[in-house]
C-alpha cells in the first residue's frame, strides 16, 4: 500500500529569514543589556550596630563599656568608616550609612538626632528595655540588608557588629547576590564577634586602637570642661562659637591650599562634603592648635570646622 498523502507544502517550511532576524534582535538586546550592566557603578552601604561600636570602642580605648563614662565622636567615626569604604571599594559609590541604636520607646535622644542630621546617614532605632539592652536592632539590620540586596540596590555591604543573630541577615543578603564584609573593633583579649558570623561573611577587617583612639574620650568629671580637673579646669575657657570655629577652618584651608597648590584642590573637590581621613585629621590637629583646646567629642563644632574649610576652598576654585 502506497502513501498517497501530499508532501510538505513550501508554505509549511520555516521562515529562515524571520528566524535570523529574531536572533539578531535578541543579540542586539543582550548587547545593550550587557553594556548597561558594565557601565552601571557598583553601590555599597555601611551598616553600623551602634551598641557594638560603643561597647567595643569604649572597652578598647576607655577601658569600659559604660556609655556614661566616655564620649564617642560618632560623626568623626562615621566619616572614618566612609573614608575606609571608599578605599576598599574604589569603583563603587556609597548609598548611605545605616546607624542602628536603641532608645526608650524609640524616641531619638539628642545625640541620635545629631547623628540623624548628618548627610548620607539613616538612623534606625530599636527599643531599649529597663536593663538598657537593645531590642529589635538585629531584625532591623536583617530587613534593610535583605531588602537592599533583593532590589539590587547594593552590591557590597560593610557590616559593623558582632552578634550571632546577624548571621541570618548575612545569609539573606548573600542569597540575593550581595557580598557582605564584616568589620570589627579590636578586642583586648579574645574576640568580640561571634564565630558563626565570622564564618559566614565574605571578608573580615578589624580596626585597632590607633584607628579608634581619636574618636573616644573618657569623661573624668561631669562638670569639668574638656575632661580637665582641678586648677586646669578652673582656667579652661568656654568652648568657642560655631562662627569662630568656622573661621579657623577657613584659616587652615588657606594654609593647606598654599602648601599643596590648586592641583590638590581639584582632586579634593569631587569628594565634597567628605574629606579624606588624612586631610580631616590634619584639619582637626591644626585647628585645635590654633584654638588652644580640644574639639574631640564636639560634633557640632567639628562640622562647623569642616564647613569653614570647604567654604574657603570652594571660593578659590
Amino acid at each position: 500500500m502506497t502513501d498517497s498523502s501530499p508532501g510538505p507544502s513550501p508554505h509549511d517550511a520555516p521562515d529562515l529569514t524571520a528566524i535570523a532576524a529574531g536572533i539578531e534582535r535578541t543579540n542586539e538586546l543582550l548587547t545593550r543589556v550587557l553594556a548597561e550592566v558594565a557601565t552601571t557603578p557598583s553601590t555599597h552601604a555601611i551598616f553600623v550596630d551602634a551598641g557594638y561600636v560603643y561597647a567595643a570602642a569604649g572597652r578598647l580605648v576607655a577601658g569600659t563599656e559604660d556609655r556614661r563614662a566616655f564620649d564617642l565622636d560618632a560623626e568623626g567615626l562615621i566619616d572614618a568608616f566612609i573614608d575606609k569604604a571608599r578605599m576598599i571599594f574604589p569603583d563603587s559609590r556609597l548609598l548611605r550609612v545605616y546607624w542602628y541604636d536603641g532608645a526608650r520607646r524609640r524616641i531619638h535622644t539628642a545625640e541620635q538626632q545629631t547623628i540623624a542630621e548628618l548627610p548620607d546617614v539613616k538612623v534606625r532605632l530599636g527599643n531599649l528595655n529597663a536593663n538598657n539592652q537593645q531590642k529589635g536592632v538585629d531584625s532591623l539590620i536583617r530587613t534593610d540588608l535583605e531588602s537592599l540586596a533583593r532590589h539590587r540596590a547594593i552590591s557590597d555591604a560593610a557590616l559593623i557588629g558582632g552578634d550571632e543573630d546577624l548571621v541570618s541577615a548575612v545569609e539573606a543578603a548573600q542569597g540575593y547576590g550581595a557580598r557582605v564584609h564584616l568589620w570589627g573593633i579590636e578586642a583586648g583579649g579574645g574576640r568580640n564577634q561571634a564565630e558563626p558570623l565570622l564564618w559566614e561573611v565574605d571578608s573580615q577587617r578589624t580596626f585597632d586602637l590607633e584607628f579608634c583612639k581619636p574618636y573616644v574620650t573618657r569623661r573624668t568629671g561631669a562638670h569639668e570642661p574638656y575632661g580637665l580637673s582641678g586648677d586646669s579646669a578652673a582656667h579652661q575657657v568656654a568652648p568657642p562659637g560655631r562662627d569662630d570655629v568656622r573661621f579657623v577652618g577657613a584659616q587652615v584651608a588657606a594654609q593647606w591650599l598654599g602648601a599643596r597648590g590648586r592641583d590638590s584642590l581639584a582632586e579634593l573637590l569631587p569628594g565634597h562634603p567628605y574629606l579624606p581621613g588624612s586631610v580631616d585629621q590634619e584639619l582637626l590637629v591644626e585647628a585645635e592648635a590654633l584654638l588652644g583646646l580640644s574639639l574631640r567629642g564636639h560634633a557640632d563644632l567639628r562640622r562647623a570646622l569642616r564647613d569653614g574649610f570647604w567654604d574657603h576652598l570652594r571660593t578659590q576654585y
